[in-house]
């Protein structure tokens, strides 16, 4: 009887192996929202990350997190890490590149709660008097990725701060300097 409930606990965990290892590795996530601005002032509050932390959703979960800022201030090497409660975690973010007004690129290294690199990025296209915004973040999972991703919605996870960041992004151009 025994021995049963072991073969079959093996076959169920070799079939999980086998489920978690041909989920795809590679993961995009996104949110776009139409914003009543030009793609310069948007870029800016992107682009400085001093501003970038008075909009940031990760940065109003857990006010107390310890923010450390190198390089410039805005632009290309402009960088900030984290250090925050278990909601936030722990990491760096820095621009690695960056179009005025058109795009701007971050390497994500995440150390807490999971370790693992990822790329976000902000696009900026005029629709008339507008700008259509969109935050992605893109990369590719590991073994412990693909499982986790196979028990929790990382695209609502992800999806759902995204477009509070850019309602919240939205809201900070609106308000005079």
């Amino acid at each position: 009887m025994i021995s049963r409930i072991l073969v079959a606990l093996a076959i169920a965990l070799v079939i999980l192996v086998i489920i978690i290892a041909l989920r795809p590795a590679d993961f995009r996530y996104s949110r776009s929202l139409t914003i009543a601005a030009p793609p310069a002032a948007l870029f800016e509050q992107v682009s400085d990350l001093h501003k970038f932390q008075t909009w940031n959703p990760w940065a109003k979960i857990d006010p107390q997190s310890k923010i450390t800022f190198t390089g410039p201030a805005s632009g290309l090497g402009a960088a900030y890490s984290w250090a925050g409660n278990n909601d936030v975690g722990e990491g760096t973010m820095t621009n690695i590149e960056c179009r005025p007004s058109e795009l701007l690129r971050f390497k994500m290294e995440f150390k807490k709660p999971m370790a693992g690199i990822s790329t976000s990025e902000f696009t900026f296209k005029p629709v008339g008097d507008q700008t259509l915004v969109t935050w992605s973040m893109f990369g590719a999972n590991g073994f412990a990725g693909k499982a986790f991703g196979l028990f929790v919605d990382c695209e609502k996870m992800i999806g759902d701060p995204f477009e509070k960041g850019l309602n919240n992004l939205a809201e900070a151009v609106r308000k005079p300097n």
